[in-house]
């Protein structure tokens, strides 16, 4: 006997169906018809920029993750700016997404696993009244406190109804493009704006590798990454939550990361949090050698392989273990003696002895993949 579906959401589904009628077909009829001002093609992509690194940089990784600090005009800017995102409020969306990072890939519990398929993560966790969308804003209290994000909550249906509709049918009447504008600026930029969000719990679960967490379905992907703010680097992400970065490296795509780091250094931003260089090696490392040894366990030379490989992880754990023994004794020595120009710069030769120890250590284990796989 199958499961019944949980109720439809009729006001979510209106809602999906009028903005895709509006954006999808609506903007691009009136385009082929009466074209649009270059002032509507400005606000819309103002309009696209701004809405989704509130959401990134803001929702996420200010609010929902606490990666950093920001001062009240940076905060004040998501909060209006992320309710033109129609996202619904701060507290609403680090609620469930603080649960969707607590149970991920958790049918039961994670509100848009995808492990009840792409399309549940992507829009269908909204259309009905599953269980594990409910709102537990036990999530967020820390986040009640913060004035701004109350304010927000308090008022976000006239702040969504102000930025999506007020904002451009008076951007629209200065311009002499009222349609244009509400059509582009507002439907189009909205409807094109969130798919690129919900693909962050669909494709970001589904499209790449999973180079430093094995243990749950996120990814790391380039592609995505365009399509989502930087946000597609998801596997690092989900494996260190607590860095403001999802791109770590300085060439991959991630405004997010860029305007956080930009905000820093304008006094706007504070007290950013980055995962130590040596724990992200560790991850891509341990990664490496769970792979290596599924690999080898069905090959007929495993054998041949296997005291190398164990060689390899004893050195890898003796690294982890005296990274440790270093962590242990900046801890002991205390503030002061961190002030110490000599013993800051000796700790600081250890780590960066043990992260070279790390990094040769993943060229060895990358040659032997390709020995194995060429046996």
């Amino acid at each position: 006997m199958t499961q019944e579906k949980p109720r439809l959401v009729y006001e979510n589904l209106t809602f999906f169906i009028a903005i895709a009628v509006l954006g999808f077909v609506a903007a691009p009829a009136w385009f082929f018809m009466y074209g649009f001002s270059g002032w509507t093609w400005a606000f819309a992509g103002i309009f696209w920029v701004l809405s989704g690194l509130s959401i990134t940089a803001g929702y996420h990784r200010l609010w929902s993750h606490r990666t950093y600090k920001a001062a009240w005009p940076l905060r004040l800017f998501f909060a209006v700016f992320g309710a033109q995102s129609l996202q619904n409020s701060v507290l609403v969306w680090c609620a469930r997404h603080r649960v969707h990072h607590r149970y991920v890939d958790d049918v039961e519990r994670d509100p848009h696993s995808i492990k009840s398929g792409f399309w549940h993560a992507h829009m269908g966790w909204m259309l009905r009244r599953y269980p594990t969308s409910e709102i537990d804003f036990d999530q967020v209290r820390d986040l009640e406190r913060d004035p701004i994000v109350a304010w927000q909550h308090r008022h976000y249906w006239p702040l969504t109804w102000g930025m999506n509709l007020g904002l451009p049918l008076l951007l629209g009447w200065l311009v002499g493009d009222i349609v244009g504008m509400v059509l582009l600026a507002g439907a189009f930029r909205l409807a094109f704006s969130q798919q690129c969000t919900f693909f962050i719990n669909s494709l970001a679960h589904t499209l790449g590798k999973r180079t430093h967490n094995l243990e749950n379905t996120a990814r790391d992907s380039g592609v995505v990454a365009l399509l989502t703010w930087g946000e597609g680097y998801h596997n690092f992400h989900h494996a260190f939550q607590a860095d403001y970065r999802n791109g770590i490296s300085w060439w991959q795509f991630d405004p997010g990361k860029w305007l956080i780091a930009a905000a820093s250094w304008m006094g706007l931003a504070y007290e950013l949090r980055r995962t130590p260089r040596f724990k992200i090696r560790r991850a891509r490392l341990q990664v490496q050698f769970r792979e290596l040894q599924e690999r080898l366990a069905g090959s007929p030379d495993a054998m041949t392989w296997s005291e190398t490989l164990e060689r390899e992880y004893q050195q890898f754990k003796d690294t982890v273990a005296q990274w440790q023994a270093v962590q242990a004794e900046r801890v002991a020595a205390g503030k002061a003696a961190i002030r110490d120009k000599w013993r800051r710069t000796e700790l600081s030769t250890r780590y960066r002895e043990l992260e070279y120890r790390l990094k040769m250590q993943a060229r060895r284990l990358a040659t032997l993949r390709q020995a194995a796989a060429a046996a």
